[in-house]
């Protein structure tokens, strides 16, 4: 019975280790950036319409987000204005 136990558990170890080795070997991830998330987008950031400060992952984001239709984007910093950037023009969603 002991043998058998051991073998059992074995077994599981090998079987999560291999389905985890080959997920983590999937496909390429690809990640959008959806520039309809920013309420007001800054040099070093850009808050979203949920309230979050979020700073650019790729600086290509900060052109397409400037390029969007009805973009509030200022070229300088978000900690320059005393309301840290946020101006409160756009309605928060959940």
């Amino acid at each position: 019975m002991n043998r058998s136990l051991k073998a059992t558990t074995l077994a599981f170890a090998v079987i999560g280790a291999v389905s985890f080795g080959s997920s983590s070997f999937a496909a390429d991830t690809v990640v959008t950036f959806d520039p309809g998330v920013v309420a007001y987008g800054y040099s070093d950031g850009y808050w979203t319409t949920t309230h979050e400060w979020r700073t650019w992952e790729n600086p290509g984001h900060v052109e397409v987000y400037r390029k969007a239709p009805n973009a509030r984007y200022y070229e300088y910093r978000h900690d320059r204005d005393p309301d840290m950037g946020w101006r409160g023009e756009v309605v928060i969603t959940k």
